[in-house]
């Protein structure tokens, strides 16, 4: 395989689509001799076929404000690979959305889904529509706007969204409300669902508890557990919340958050009082994490910086992509860091990824660590099917089996022969082993 050409090619139709070329770039590079080791992909195109989306729907939003002014927002949906199941990935609302961001998150949707052993394939969607400041009345206006669009190409087993960044239980209850008035039935064709109307127990928390499940494996890996270690990590919101309850749970100490104008740091550590705060503070609407100094005084809010210059043993990036950079890894390694496990989707910046890497530090990928949200999505989807509820005991003994098969995946296509195990290889070769094998079996479509 030759990655060169395909990333040239793939940037000349593509131009500028930064983040969705990175994501290509680091599977190739880890599935590269699998594939050259295999000329039956070749000769299937399999690349070429894997890293173009099936199809991407486009449409424009219009929808009233609170002041009777007309808004007009960008939909996307990318539905990229269905070999192994209905595509499934959640829908972003958030300012910064572009095809390049839907398409890089889509792409490790493919890998990241396969990875969890249920059968899902790979999509993503989103608008550049900015919740943040809006009124109930104007959300819910927008996603019925945006539902208007989107019905038609979703179904239980075809398409199943779920939330994201900017999209929560309020949010997938107006889109779910519109879905289910245009095509007049009730099906699960949502996750993130509210608890009363077939919604999953531990859904919020499942993305943080499944990454912290997947670290006390990296960790159990080197004779280590949480117990004692201190732990940063970035964000605020469900994610770093999951991540904050588990890791307490677990012995470990949560030293800091972040937000857009800086991080907190609390020498302390999270306890359950302050655990529970974040999510005071992110239903605020305000988006900062400065007031967590002014409740809680004994901490300390650094304006406008990131939370990596802080000594730890564990790094746990958990806000969104590329937010720890080459010189964020300088400073964690100067500092002594042990174990960076990539909560947020490809977190690290490549050059991060090659300082952990080249000092043999173990480092989870996003498409590992973080499948803990969609795979509990997975089970959702699975008790609608039946009609049926788990209980929180038994939902969280399947997310954990889950985390330990993909970690168990991971070691095995990612051990080097020094014993040093690269979880991105590992995973990136897992992922594309069983969605390159499933797109073989059903022929050139």
């Amino acid at each position: 395989m030759n990655v060169k050409n395909i990333l040239t090619n793939l940037e000349t139709k593509h131009p500028g689509e930064k983040e969705y070329l990175q994501a290509v770039h680091e599977v190739l590079e880890s599935i590269k001799t699998i594939y050259d080791e295999n000329p039956q992909y070749e000769a299937a195109k399999i690349i070429e076929r894997l890293v173009e989306p099936d199809r991407i729907l486009t449409f424009r939003i219009s929808w009233v404000d609170d002041e009777g002014n007309v808004q007009v927002n960008l939909g996307h949906r990318i539905q990229f690979n269905n070999a192994i199941g209905p595509y499934k990935g959640g829908i972003r609302l958030h300012p910064s959305v572009n095809l390049s961001i839907l398409k890089f998150l889509g792409f490790e949707q493919i890998f990241k889904n396969a990875l969890t052993t249920l059968p899902m394939g790979g999509g993503k969607g989103g608008s550049d529509f900015n919740p943040k400041g809006k009124s109930d009345a104007e959300i819910m206006r927008f996603c019925q706007a945006f539902m208007l669009e989107l019905w038609r190409v979703i179904g239980p087993n075809q398409d199943v969204p779920a939330g994201d960044i900017g999209t929560g239980g309020r949010e997938i209850g107006f889109m779910y409300g519109m879905y289910k008035k245009l095509q007049f039935e009730n099906t699960g064709v949502f996750t993130g669902k509210g608890l009363n109307w077939g919604g999953s127990l531990i859904r919020p928390e499942a993305t943080g508890f499944g990454a912290t499940y997947f670290t006390k494996q990296m960790l159990e890996t080197n004779n280590d557990s949480f117990k004692g270690k201190i732990v940063t990590i970035s964000g605020f919101g469900n994610v770093a919340w999951g991540v904050a309850q588990k890791v307490t749970e677990l012995g470990g100490k949560v030293v800091t958050i972040s937000g857009p104008d800086g991080y907190i740091y609390d020498e302390r550590g999270l306890d359950a009082e302050k655990i529970d705060y974040l999510l005071m503070l992110r239903a605020s609407n305000n988006d900062i994490v400065s007031p967590y100094a002014e409740v809680f005084p004994e901490a300390k809010f650094v304006a406008g910086k990131k939370p990596w210059a802080v000594a730890c043993d564990i790094a746990m990036p958990s806000a969104t992509q590329n937010e720890l950079d080459g010189d964020d890894a300088k400073l964690l390694v100067a500092n002594g860091v042990k174990y960076i496990a990539e909560v947020s989707n490809m977190g690290c910046t490549p050059e991060a990824v090659d300082i952990f890497h080249k000092r043999k530090l173990p480092f989870g990928p996003g498409k590992a660590v973080n499948a803990g949200g969609v795979s509990v999505s997975g089970l959702e989807m699975s008790q609608n099917a039946m009609k049926l509820n788990w209980t929180k005991e038994e939902v969280d003994a399947k997310l954990h089996h889950i985390m330990s098969s993909i970690h168990t995946a991971c070691s095995k296509y990612g051990t080097e022969n020094d014993g040093y195990v690269n979880y991105v290889k590992g995973a990136n070769i897992a992922g594309f082993i069983k969605v390159a094998d499933a797109m073989l079996d059903q022929g050139i479509i």
